[in-house]
Order: C-alpha cells, then structure tokens, then sequence
C-alpha cells in the first residue's frame, strides 16, 4: 500500500475524485430525465383527455407510489448493483423514450388510455425509485463516507436535476421536439447516462460476459428509441388519422392545442370540420346555424364596437361584419396558430370570407382572462365564444370571475353572448353557466337550437338588464329568424332549469359538470 502522500495514493484519490463525480454528475441527469417522463404523461394527458388537473393527480400520485416500491425491491438488487443499474437504467430509457408514442397508440387504436397511463406510470415510478439506492451503493464503494453525508449529495444533485428537466422540458423539448420526439430524445440522453457511468466508470469491475451482454442491450435500446425518432411523424400522422371520421388536409400541434381540419365530400357538399383537441369546433355543412345563432341575437342593439373572445377561426367575425354601422372589432385569441390557419388556409378564408383581414377588425393574440384584466375599454357587444368547459385551462372562462370582467367592459346598454354548450346532452353544466353569469350580476335570456353536428345546442343572452331576443341583421340570414328566436327560447319539460351553484376560480364545478355529462354521453 503507498503511503500518505505518495504518487499512488495521490492518483487514486484522483481517479475517485473524478468517478464520485462522474457519478454524481449521472445522478443529475437521471433526476432531469425522470420528471421530464412525469410532465411528458401529464402533458399527454391534457390534450388527449383534458382535465389537467386529474391527468396530474393520477400519474404523480401512481409514481410517487411506484418509487417507494422500487426503492424496497431495490434491496435484494444491491449485492450486484452495476449490472443491476445498467440494466434498470436500459429499461427506463426504453419505456421512458417510447411511454408518449404507446399511450398515444393505446388512445388512437385501442380507447384505453388510461388503463395503459397507470401501467406506465407505476413502472417508470418502479425504475426510477430502484436508481437511488443502487447509485447510492455505488457511491459508496467509490469513497465511503458518512450515510447522512452521502444522502445530502445525492439528494442535493437529485433535487438539482429535477428542477433543470422541469425546466428543459416546457421550454426547450416541446418547442424543438414536441410531445413523440421529446420524450424519445430523453430516452436517448437517459440510455447514454447510465452507459457512460457502467461502461466509462465501473467498466473494470465487469465481467468480460456482463459487459458483452450489457452493451448489445444498450445498442439495442439507443437503436429502438434512434428508429421511434425516425418514424415518429409517419406515426403520428397514421395514429391521429384513426382517431378522425374523415381525412386530415391540415393538422398543426401548438403549446395550446392540437388543431385538426378534415375534409370529405358529401350530398350536401364539401364537409369541411375544425377539432381542438379531438373537440369538433364547427362543420361547414351547418356551422352557419350556430355562429348566426351565436352573434346576431347579440347585435340587436348598439354596435358599433364588438368584442369577440375566442373564435380565432373567423367565422364568429364574419357574422358580426356584415353589419356596416359597426365601428370596430376586436378579436382575442389565445393561440397565434388558429389566427394563421385563419388568414391562411383556404378552407378557413373560404367560409369566413376573409374576416380576420378586414380594416375594422384588429385582431389580438392573447389570453381573454389576463387580457380583460389589462384592458379597461367598453364595448356595445361582447360576443363569448369559448371552447368547451371540459379542461381545467377552459374552465376559468367559465367562472363568476371571468363573467364579471365581461361585464365590467360592456357598455350600459350594452349586451353579450356566451355559447353555454348542450342544454340537452350536459344540462347541469348548460343551467351552470346561467348560475355563474348571474352571480356576476348579468341579467340572461336562455335558448337553444339544432346544430345537426352538434345536436341541440344552447346559449345566453346577457346584460346589465334583462335582454330580450330579437334580431336587426341587414339582410335575411341563412337560419335565423325572429319565429326561430321565438321558439328557441321554449325549453321542453323534460330539460327544464336547473338551480344550481355558480362556478368559481377555486370551486370549478362547471368542469366537474361538463366532465361527467359529456364522459356518460
């Protein structure tokens, strides 16, 4: 043995120094990779399903659960931790990489979504919860120090890596990668990780037949996840196609929504349908049945300024520029891409008529909340027109809160229109919205009409004093008339008014309504 001092003993603690390192520097990135799995579900999640909020519930709680798990069947594993590691590390990469691309395929083809989320969620928790102790047991055969010591390091640099993927992940995978590539991508990052602290750091305390077989397996895994990047477009085209009707001609996956338009023919003509997140939006066949329903009620009065929340298709806006004594309209859309595709697509320009570029509408990118909080200006109309409440991010505008801030920017005599869903087929979230709108101290007018695309389809006419049906349009419309407002104001007995609590910020009971009527319907 060299003594204190000595030139071996220096170059060991040397060699230590740079694989306690080394190791410590796998744990770092291990930890980024294992919360970038759990925002990748959850990710998925919300825009399949919706509901964030649940999709976050399930698969922290599921993995939380699954890495107390992993952490006890760890145990036996620590008599051959290297192997051990290497091949969880493998695993992990593997499942972690394609755990996007099969729960996407278990959506599209199979509709057992959440089944195959559980199951995935619980065995990425098992092999992440097994990779502390193992490293653990390997940093202590570099340098044995003191348990609390060594747990403050490895948690410390643990913790540290959480944060960066947690980080890296909505702000540099997604908007480089996207969902399929991204999680592949850490795939790959995660695989060469745990090869690199097997093969360049315990690569001498291998066997000759360990490190044969570990490394065929790590080729094979790094090729797996290198053949899902390369496949992964062709895959997502085929895998979204299976979940429509009809053929896609435009499909475009932005931070806010996945947005697909299909085309097919039909006897009645060219059917053309925007979906946001797998939600129809509107059918060319009858969509003028529901804008005219939604807007011209609204205009039957002053205006000569208009907001529309929502509606970056155009269409909305189509409907409130045929009045030529309105002034301006202001259009708020949260996601850019709608308002190209808008402008752009010629679909789109074809059934709006061009609205998103007319000299009297100004058209703004930003969320309606936040942008309503901001803007202090008044406005004759205030036309709502929102996707569905059925996801926590759509929930908020839906709340008391939200409705008393259209309020605080309608003009006295101001009136608005909110699109209220299907008083037929969700009745409990329909009557919600009357609740939540008066507890803003708007005044409404419930009716309802037939939207062959989307069944019975409802609304509310509201305002600082009750607001009466009628209509003023300059010329005759398509579907609306004042016979039809008369009888869309009629509810039958069997879907009659509900007495319900309003919706709030911190009590969203429209997403708890809209959830459970649409999941039974």
């Amino acid at each position: 043995m060299s003594e204190p001092g000595a030139p071996g003993t220096s170059s060991a603690h040397g060699r230590a120094r740079w694989s306690r390192a080394a190791l410590l520097a796998v744990v770092f990135v291990c930890a980024a990779c294992g919360l970038v799995y759990e925002l990748a579900l959850v990710s998925l999640g919300s825009f399949l399903i919706g509901n964030t909020a649940t999709q976050a519930s399930i698969v922290l709680s599921v993995m939380v659960f699954a890495m107390g798990v992993g952490s006890l069947a760890a145990k036996p594993l620590q008599s051959r931790p290297i192997t051990s590691f290497a091949a969880i590390e493998l695993g992990l990469a593997l499942l972690g990489g394609l755990s996007v691309m099969g729960l996407y395929a278990a959506f599209a083809y199979l509709s057992l979504y959440t089944p195959a989320l559980v199951a995935v969620a619980f065995v990425l928790g098992l092999l992440i919860g097994a990779e502390i102790p193992l490293l653990m047991v390997l940093l202590q055969r570099i340098r044995r120090q003191d348990a609390g010591s060594a747990v403050a390091d490895m948690f410390a640099v643990d913790y540290i890596g959480a944060l960066v993927g947690g980080l890296c992940f909505p702000f540099l995978l997604l908007p480089l990668f996207g969902q399929l590539e991204g999680a592949l991508v850490v795939g790959l990052v995660n695989a060469a990780a745990g090869s690199f602290l097997v093969f360049g750091v315990f690569r001498k305390d291998l066997g000759r037949l360990a490190r044969g077989i570990l490394g065929i397996a790590a080729v094979a895994v790094i090729a797996a996840l290198v053949a899902g990047m390369i496949w992964a477009d062709r895959f997502e085209v085929t895998a979204r196609q299976a979940m429509f009707r009809d053929p896609i001609v435009a499909a475009e996956r932005t931070p806010y929504q996945d947005i697909v338009i299909t085309e097919r023919g039909t006897r009645l003509g060219t059917d053309t349908r925007l979906y946001l997140n797998g939600d129809l939006q509107f059918s060319s066949i009858d969509e003028y049945r529901y804008h005219e329903s939604l807007v011209h009620p609204a205009m039957a009065g002053p205006r000569d300024d208009v907001l529309i929340l929502g509606g970056g298709d155009g269409l909305a806006l189509r409907e409130v520029l045929r009045y030529p004594d309105v002034s301006s309209a202001t259009l708020v859309e949260l996601d850019p891409e709608m308002i190209r595709l808008g402008r752009e697509d010629d679909r789109l320009t074809r059934l709006n008529d061009g609205s998103l570029d007319d000299p009297r509408a100004s058209v703004v990118t930003a969320d309606a909340f936040s942008w309503l909080r901001e803007n202090r200006q008044l406005f004759d109309v205030v036309i709502v027109d929102m996707p569905d409440p059925d996801e926590s991010a759509t929930a908020k505008l839906y709340s008391t809160e939200f409705y008393s801030l259209v309020s605080a920017h309608l003009a006295d005599s101001g009136r608005a229109v909110v699109q209220a869903g299907s008083p037929y087929f969700a009745p409990k979230s329909f009557w919600c919205i009357e609740s939540t709108l008066r507890a803003a101290g708007l005044a409404t007018t419930p009716y309802h009409v037939d939207v062959p695309s989307f069944g019975d389809w409802g609304y509310f006419l509201t305002g600082h004093t009750p607001p009466e049906l009628g209509l003023s349009a300059p010329a005759p419309l398509r579907f609306v008339t004042d016979d039809e407002l008369v009888a869309a104001a009629v509810f039958p007995a069997d879907r009659p008014r509900l007495d319900l609590p309003p919706s709030t910020l911190m009590d969203p009971r429209i997403l708890r309504y809209a959830q459970s009527e649409w999941a039974a319907y």
